[in-house]
């Protein structure tokens, strides 16, 4: 160790001594094995411990022994259930009743006595089959003693007698867990089974499940003082409440669908009456247990139905809506009741948001057909017969009433709930009524889409309101145009605030009421934004909707349109306003815009692809006035595109409009390009000037090749030169390569298909030129592509000549002579391949 091997010789030392060790390890483990098998004898005789191997157990002890008290347990009731329904019939009527005491009897009694033993979960299996011997012992009695009454009332009776007994013998071993679980699912059947067998119907069902879900509500509630005589009761306390939620859900449904059949006021009482039950339990539960704001909620909307029931047939389908609606406005109005617990404002309060939105959602719905029929008026633009019920169609007064009442619900909820926050949750202490953190961010999203729902509901309400009404059309055109307004009004105030919110940054803090005592505004703010783009949307949908229905007349057209524009460019210019409002208020003004002047045309009576010009000039608007839009520029000119893009696909009815409306693109394309930012324009520009020059070559029937392609060239070339004269450093073959390649590609091929003179010579004389003016410059492309095409123009000329010469020489001649030059050349490989590298040493020197 004191003389410090190469690393490579030290790790392979280590690496035997370690294998040393393993084998010795082996054997040492192997002969400890066979040891402890030879001393195992004598170590029992002499009384020294020996240490076995130790295993893992694969199971439990407590797994084990719960396995077979279940498996005798099961065994024991298959056995007395054949016991019961097979041999019952040997024994007379003592041997039976001898059997059945003491077999039940010995099964009741066995748990005691394994108790005071400690064996609980023996004690658990032997009285489940007790259990289930009281069960046969009531059907045995049922056979013998009263075989003529009814199966399901003796089943109520038998049952309530087994739930009181079993509640009996659980009080009594109180150690017990299967006793109190049996008594309670006992004692859910009596009641129904009751109802059953005296044939109540629906609505007595439903009253009986009522009663049972009390009586599950009672013992779930006094679970604590249950506990007193049974310790065990608190386990079962979550089972009871289940059993409870079921059995008053079961009521519930029992009510509803006799509610939604019934013909009369009178028919609809009864389970009105039952709907109101189940509404009085579940706001019950909720004032007496805080975590319980769901039986709230059921009881909110049970009491719903149990008032809009009875009113239901006697109305139409959309006023039992408004009534539904209208009685879910005190619901909403409980949730800001202070006095109230918690789990009950909650509760109540969502259960009239949920009845709230679920009209909303149907005023919606009913105004969607009237909105949209208004397209087909765009087919049937200025013909004096308008599709029947187009103009005259619109939602029922039910469905407008109902947007409103929602509109004005939403907009009450929101203002009661806590105001919104940027990080979400309002961090507040609890208070007296247990309102802490989680109820302010409850609030905290519930704010702003009440707001928006608001918005929402208004508009579509006062928006339909005066379809369908009878009204003359311009007093209809004008009420929406007043409503839209209002809406980008509203969009612009609510989103100018939350631009700039007072307060931002301001950490507020909570009291004890769990409400934040500083100011929320920068969450105001945010929520305010998201109101202020759901109004601007709702604006921008009537200003479309109106725009087709102004389509029915020419001067309501021109008025619509006229206005909608003025209005839409006045709020693109609003300078505090967000610049996404700004930018979608600057794409609908170029939007009216360009309808107004597809009017203008349409009123001149001129032909359809004429009808590009004017647009491109509202295309090309937005790039004259680009900078003066500010922020919203970017959007602007690509509304302005779209446009263009529009006019380009009007003028195609007709080639020669649509060469000229491509010049005038590509015109408004290259002014755009003079601006540092929008430089890649200038290959639209290009692309467009180029198919303008071809389609007016098209259309005059040119058909020369070279008349497509010399333009392109020149184009390129002369920015080539430009490009290389701001960049010096700039490859000849990007700057000359694609405008030169334009021109002789195709030429050459069509020299190549052309059997007269004239066209080779012209071709060869341009590529001799562009070679000599590569060579002079020392550009590459230039050199290249000009002596590539002078080549093959001269292969061209002089292919008749070689035909000729190749079949006068003899066959053998020209192998002979590639084998001649293939020895020339590997004779003078070296020199060849030096003169090689010069060249392209020579070329490489070129741009």
């Amino acid at each position: 160790m004191n003389m410090p091997l190469p690393p490579a010789e030290e790790l392979a030392l280590i690496d035997r001594e370690l294998a040393q060790l393993d084998a010795r390890r082996g054997y040492l483990l192997d002969r400890r094995a066979w040891l402890l098998q030879l001393a195992a004898p004598s170590a029992a005789l002499s009384g020294m411990p020996v240490t076995p191997p130790v295993r893992a157990a694969e199971a439990s002890g407590r797994g084990a022994q719960n396995v077979l008290l279940t498996l005798g347990a099961v065994l024991l009731a298959v056995a007395a259930l054949a016991f019961t329904l097979v041999s019952w019939g040997s024994l007379g009527i003592g041997g039976r009743s001898a059997v059945l005491g003491v077999v039940t009897g010995a099964a009741l009694g066995a748990p005691a006595l394994l108790l005071r033993r400690g064996l609980r979960s023996t004690a658990e299996s032997v009285a489940a089959v007790g259990l289930l011997l009281t069960v046969l012992d009531a059907y045995a009695v049922h056979a013998v003693a009263l075989p003529g009454s009814g199966g399901a009332g003796y089943a109520a009776a038998a049952s309530a007698v087994l739930a009181v007994v079993w509640a009996v013998y659980a009080v009594a071993l109180p150690g017990l867990v299967v006793p109190a679980a049996g008594a309670v699912l006992a004692a859910q059947l009596p009641l129904p089974l009751a109802a059953l067998a005296a044939d109540r119907g629906p609505v007595g069902l439903g009253w009986a499940l009522l009663g049972t879900a009390v009586l599950d509500c009672v013992l779930a509630v006094s679970g604590g003082f249950a506990a007193r005589l049974w310790p065990r009761a608190a386990r079962t306390v979550p089972a009871v409440w289940v059993l409870a939620a079921v059995c008053g859900a079961g009521a519930l449904l029992c009510a509803l669908p006799e509610l939604l059949t019934a013909a009369t006021a009178a028919g609809a009482v009864d389970p009105a009456l039952l709907a109101a039950g189940c509404a009085a339990l579940g706001v019950a539960v909720a004032w007496r247990v805080p975590a319980a704001s769901g039986a709230a909620l059921a009881g909110g909307l049970a009491a719903v139905a149990a008032f809009a029931g009875p009113v239901r047939p006697e109305l139409a389908t959309g006023w039992t809506v408004v009534v539904c609606l209208l009685l879910a406005l005190p619901l909403l109005g409980a949730a800001a009741v202070a006095a109230l617990p918690a789990a009950v404002r909650h509760g109540l309060g969502r259960a009239g948001a949920v009845v709230s939105a679920g009209a909303a959602v149907w005023g919606l719905a009913s105004t969607l057909g009237p909105l949209l029929s208004r397209v087909a008026v765009a087919r049937e633009a200025w013909t004096p017969a308008v599709p029947a019920g187009v103009a005259a169609s619109g939602p029922g007064t039910p469905a407008v009433a109902t947007l409103l009442i929602a509109a004005l619900a939403a907009w009450c909820a929101a203002r009661l709930l806590p105001p919104s926050r940027p990080g979400g949750t309002v961090t507040a202490a609890a208070g007296p009524d247990g309102v802490g953190t989680g109820t302010a961010g409850a609030g905290v999203s519930g704010a702003a889409a009440a707001r928006a729902v608001a918005v929402v509901c208004g508009w579509a309400g006062l928006f339909t309101a005066p379809m369908g009404r009878g009204l003359p059309v311009t007093l209809v055109l004008g009420a929406q145009l007043a409503v839209t307004a209002a809406a980008a009004a509203v969009a612009l105030r609510t989103a100018t605030g939350a631009g700039n919110p007072a307060g931002t940054g301001v950490t507020g803090t909570t009291g004890a009421a769990g409400t934040a005592s500083s100011s929320d505004a920068a969450g105001a703010g945010v929520a305010a934004g998201g109101v202020g783009r759901v109004a601007a949307v709702c604006a921008a949908a009537g200003a479309v909707d109106v725009a087709l229905a102004a389509l029915d007349g020419r001067w309501a057209t021109f008025a619509v349109f006229g206005l909608l524009g003025a209005g839409a460019s006045a709020a693109a210019r609003h300078r505090s306003a967000p610049a996404d409002l700004r930018a979608g208020a600057a794409v609908c003004a170029v939007g009216f815009a360009a309808a107004t002047v597809a009017a203008v045309c349409a009123l001149a009576g001129l032909a359809g692809a004429w009808w590009a010009l004017p647009l491109l000039a509202v295309a090309a608007a937005p790039v004259a006035a680009g900078p003066r839009w500010g922020r919203v520029r970017t959007a602007t000119e690509a509304a302005g595109a779209g446009v263009g893009a529009v006019a380009l696909a009007v003028a195609g009815r007709d080639p020669a409009v649509l060469s000229l409306a491509c010049a005038l693109a590509a015109v408004v394309c290259a002014g755009a390009a003079v601006r540092p930012e929008r430089r890649r324009l200038g290959w639209a520009a290009a692309v467009l000037g180029v198919a303008a020059a071809w389609l007016r070559l098209w259309v005059s029937g040119v058909t020369v090749t070279e008349a497509y392609t010399l333009p392109v060239t020149v184009a390129s070339l002369a920015v080539g030169l430009l490009r290389r004269r701001r960049d010096p450093e700039t490859s000849s073959w990007t700057a000359y390569g694609p405008g030169l390649a334009a021109t002789l590609l195709p030429g050459l091929v069509e020299a190549w298909q052309d059997p007269y003179w004239l066209r080779p010579l012209l071709l060869g004389a341009a590529a001799l030129a562009v070679t000599l003016v590569g060579a002079h410059r020392r550009l590459q492309a230039p050199l290249l592509l000009g002596g590539g095409v002078l080549a093959a123009v001269a292969l061209h000329e002089l292919a008749p000549y070689v035909v000729q010469v190749v079949g006068v020489l003899p066959r053998w001649l020209p192998p002979a002579l590639a084998g001649l030059l293939l020895l020339v050349v590997g004779a003078t490989y070296e020199k060849r391949l030096r003169d090689a590298r010069r060249l392209r040493a020579a070329l490489g020197r070129f741009r």
